[in-house]
């Protein structure tokens, strides 16, 4: 990849991650928030403090939601973990993507009344509309801070982690809490969402996923395992066989790989044998020396 295509790859992730964070804010402010219900993680703390700010400290601050200001300053910690303990690259798309997010929390204002007025209905699409927008961000390198920081963290330490399943964790703190404060309708309808918007990240986030991928092909061989050595950097098993149909020798091709990977994967191998024929089978369990590269 020439300097060219890797800055374009670049502004394109930077567009990506921005675009999810854009669409996460406007799920929160225009579904959830206006049926008075809560976000998890760092989010909901934030939405915690801001309605104990306007209902005990009688604060008014209209339709603006400074949510997202709360949020950015209880992020600061955990900037350094990113930094410190994933990658630079990851801590600058992050840092980013939580300051455009507490703008976008500040600028999307929050309806008057309800668009959808019906609390389950707004669980499924606000959960989806979050969750969508949440699994952009983390695909393109970045994430809208808290809970992801902290899942992205540990998905790269331990295989059996991922960012939805970490969410989940949290948020059962998180919602404990808010059983303490208002009406157990709300928290369980904020836990319904919570579950919908964890499901739907790790559907998005096609780094979560593993695949194995099975490539027969009459090409040469070494063109295809070269680039998943060389652009993807995994390994892979390779040896011949003969088609039971056609009796024909053929080259066989064994890899895992991220689902993310995949697409690539995919386009150079049909650039490269049209007729190739490829077998995956998503989500598998792996152990051993197999990095997830979030």
């Amino acid at each position: 990849m020439n300097m060219a295509e890797s800055r374009k790859k670049i502004l394109i992730n930077y567009a990506e991650a921005l675009f999810g964070t854009l669409v996460l804010a406007a799920g929160i402010n225009l579904f959830i928030v206006p049926i008075g219900l809560y976000n998890g993680g760092f989010v909901g703390i934030a939405q915690i403090i801001r309605t104990i700010l306007i209902e005990h400290f009688e604060l008014s601050f209209g339709n603006t939601d400074i949510a997202g200001i709360i949020s950015f300053i209880l992020n600061i910690p955990l900037f350094l973990l990113a930094y410190f303990k994933i990658s630079k690259p990851f801590f600058i798309r992050t840092f980013i993507c939580v300051l455009f997010q507490s703008i976008c929390f500040t600028i999307v204002k929050i309806p008057s009344t309800p668009i959808i007025v019906d609390p389950l209905s707004a669980c499924f699409i606000g959960g989806l509309v979050v969750g969508v927008g949440t699994g952009i961000t983390l695909r393109a390198g970045a994430s809208s801070g808290g809970v992801d920081i902290i899942g992205v963290f540990l998905t790269k330490k331990y295989h059996n982690f991922s960012v939805g399943k970490i969410a989940i964790i949290v948020n059962m703190f998180v919602y404990g809490t808010c059983l303490f404060l208002f009406d157990i309708e709300v928290v369980i309808y904020s836990v319904i969402y919570t579950l919908i918007l964890s499901v739907v990240i790790d559907k998005v986030h096609l780094q979560n996923i593993c695949m194995e991928v099975m490539i027969f092909t009459k090409t040469d061989m070494e063109k295809i395992q070269s680039y998943i050595r060389d652009e993807l950097q995994r390994g892979s098993t390779s040896w011949s066989g003969i088609g039971g149909y056609t009796q024909e020798n053929t080259n066989i091709i064994y890899a895992v790989i991220s689902k993310y990977e995949y697409v690539d994967l995919k386009r150079h191998i049909h650039e490269l044998d049209e007729n190739a024929f490829v077998v995956c089978k998503e989500d598998v369990g792996v152990s051993g020396t197999f990095a997830k590269r979030i």
